[in-house]
């Protein structure tokens, strides 16, 4: 009897596992991303741009939280012409799955505005509420196209790229792109970076209990995931060994999805190639605050490591 209570526990439990991922991605899917309000971001507008013909991006951004109220009822032209204020603009880059809706991509852009800053959320091609098909190069394109557009608008306000998990690859694809064109973001944050996407053959990202946290409570990036069987390779290793601009490293020591040697090997290979340890920071989160791989929006320090 025993037995079988215990096998109905575990079979409650995994298919628990299960559902609350499926439950919260038919949640996210409901939303309305042309709303960014509705979900209590209000001083946050929505936009979409058109990188190439036939696609279309979706982009959420917010403003410095000092400017809340006078952003309210403003529309997307008032919002353009802030990006010139002067304030930092940070173009952030989401990981695999999901849509800029995601409690922890809200939180880095609440964070991002609390420090007075800009922030910008994009959904690449095929995420979201963004159209076409998504593609290594179809994503650095989407990236890129934003990255002007902003520095159209923005005068001489900086422009930074925040690259969580997979947009890692994608922030630092972009940046070597970037530097074909003579030009540079003027600073990086790469948070919970894997390697390269070639996660076959990146020896570092193997751990004994990857395969459970991605069959379970990140079964999204399975069965919701756009870029699922995709050919990536979004090189982060090898991209670093060009750039010249200032990097700052953010990792969980409890990382489920990839592991703390990857920020301990990506900081080697950017230390290195940059000659200082001015340019180049790795910041370690105890594993003890049990952050893991999207949590670190949650640290009341994040704030002052970002100014």
């Amino acid at each position: 009897q025993w037995q079988w209570t215990w096998t109905k526990m575990l079979l409650s439990l995994c298919i628990l596992s299960a559902s609350i991922p499926f439950l919260l991605y038919l949640f996210s899917d409901s939303i309305d991303l042309s709303r960014p309000s509705d979900i209590g971001l209000n001083h946050t507008i929505n936009m979409y741009l058109t990188p190439e013909q036939g696609v279309r991006v979706g982009v959420w951004h917010t403003v410095p939280e000092h400017r809340w109220k006078e952003a309210q009822g403003k529309d997307l032209d008032w919002y353009e012409k802030a990006l010139g204020d002067g304030s930092p603009i940070f173009i952030y880059l989401h990981g695999n799955g999901g849509n800029r809706s995601a409690p922890h991509r809200i939180g880095i852009a609440n964070v991002l505005s609390a420090v007075g800053y800009h922030a910008l959320v994009m959904d690449y091609r095929g995420f979201g509420d963004s159209t076409g098909e998504p593609t290594e190069a179809g994503l650095t394109t989407d990236v890129l196209y934003l990255y002007h557009w902003v520095k159209a608008r923005s005068g001489n306000s900086p422009v930074c790229v925040w690259g969580h998990s997979l947009g890692s690859g994608v922030a630092s694809t972009t940046a070597v792109k970037l530097l074909e064109q003579g030009k540079q973001f003027n600073g990086i944050i790469l948070e919970g970076a894997f390697l390269n996407a070639r996660m076959e053959t990146n020896k570092l990202t193997e751990h004994p209990f990857t395969w459970f946290y991605w069959k379970f409570p990140y079964i999204q990036y399975f069965l919701f995931n756009p870029l699922k069987n995709k050919d990536l390779n979004l090189p982060t290793d090898e991209n670093l060994q060009k750039l010249r601009t200032p990097l700052m490293i953010l990792h969980a020591e409890d990382d489920h999805l990839v592991p703390f040697a990857s920020a301990q090997e990506i900081y080697r290979i950017a230390k290195k190639a940059q000659n200082s340890d001015e340019r180049v920071k790795l910041v370690r989160f105890d594993g003890s605050l049990g952050y893991l791989h999207n949590g670190l929006y949650k640290d009341p320090g994040l704030p002052n490591i970002i100014r």
